[in-house]
């Protein structure tokens, strides 16, 4: 059955098609007797705005981008359902990609979804990626861009973080403050800005409390900075220095779960012969036995506030008001169990 239009609600009640549609749209010149005219026709024919057609009048798709690492981490779960909801709420689709942590399908998927015609795209960056034409581009084609937690500072667009330093400095302070000297870190990869934070975090806090910075306690995880990387880690860093070492802190709670695990098998007592921290509070750190000490990252927070600030820049684009990059940092917690 094809969709009815404007123009055979118009016909069929002798009025002009601008009529009908302004009666849609409820305008304030079209008496409230036309208005309902129109509207029981539409409903009994079955009219259905034709999207493309507005779309097309004003010069909108909407729909945004969305493009993350990965999606199987609670932390980029919760970020989803946050800008998925936010974006509805707003009345907009949201196409979602995953780079799966590889530069080169990121830019392939930037490429694609210019070429959808998005409205703006929201990325948090894949730990491969060190060169940013490819984010250039979308300004270029004067799509507002946004980049949310794994971000780079040289790009010179609006971001959505949270204080990775300070919340890792507070992380380790906690850990120097319960009597732990030696203190491990397992690191993610050097090129992404929230593992070289979450690093400068940790050396700061121990400087600042007249620790001695070891590197050799530095740990770097591969790209995937998953349970297995947490695991073999662990295993290193035990055959390296024993009992010489009472805490390790890790840039994610998947690590220090796999950690935990190599620990359990090995019978070494957490905290009672080392302590751990993770980081973000996934679901699965108050699930393990012991519970894991890590910070609260507020991943659905992040994800509102990126689509949030997405669609307003749209929406200042459409009426020609000029924006200026902003900076939202988002509040992080400590969250205190029994791995410490």
């Amino acid at each position: 059955m094809k969709a009815v239009t404007l123009k055979q609600i118009a016909e069929e009640l002798n009025l002009s098609v601008t009529t009908v549609s302004k009666a849609l749209k409820d305008y304030p010149d079209v008496s409230k007797k036309t208005k309902q005219l129109v509207l029981d026709l539409a409903e009994k024919l079955n009219y259905v705005p034709n999207s493309f057609a507005v779309n097309l009048r004003t010069k909108t798709s909407k729909t945004i981008g969305v493009i993350i690492p990965e999606s199987v981490h609670h932390f980029f779960s919760t970020v989803i359902n946050g800008i998925l909801n936010e974006a509805e709420r707003q009345g907009y689709l949201v196409i979602l990609m995953q780079s799966n942590e590889n530069y080169e399908l990121e830019t392939k998927q930037v490429d694609l979804l210019i070429n959808k015609g998005v409205d703006g795209i929201l990325i948090s960056l894949s730990n491969k990626t060190n060169s940013f034409l490819h984010l250039k581009k979308i300004m270029d084609h004067d799509i507002p861009l946004i980049l949310f937690d794994k971000i780079s500072k040289s790009v010179n667009c609006s971001k959505v973080i949270i204080d990775d330093r300070k919340a890792a400095y507070d992380a380790v302070t906690y850990l120097i403050k319960k009597g732990y000297l030696r203190i491990a870190h397992f690191r993610g990869g050097l090129n992404p800005q929230n593992s070289i934070d979450r690093f400068l975090g940790y050396k700061q806090a121990l400087l600042d409390h007249d620790i001695p910075y070891d590197k050799s306690l530095v740990y770097i995880c591969d790209s995937n900075s998953d349970f297995n990387d947490g695991y073999r880690n662990a295993e290193k860093l035990i055959a390296d220095h024993g009992d010489n070492v009472d805490a390790l802190f890790t840039i994610n709670d998947l690590l220090a779960i796999g950690a935990l695990r190599y620990f359990t098998d090995n019978n070494i007592k957490v905290p009672k012969q080392i302590a751990l921290c993770g980081f973000s509070n996934w679901l699965m750190s108050s699930m393990v036995t012991p519970t894991l000490t890590t910070v609260e990252q507020p991943g659905y927070e992040m994800g509102k506030k990126s689509a949030e600030h997405l669609l307003y820049e749209i929406d200042c684009k459409h009426k020609g008001i000029k924006t200026e990059p902003k900076r939202i940092i988002l509040q992080t917690e400590l969250i205190i169990r029994e791995s410490c």
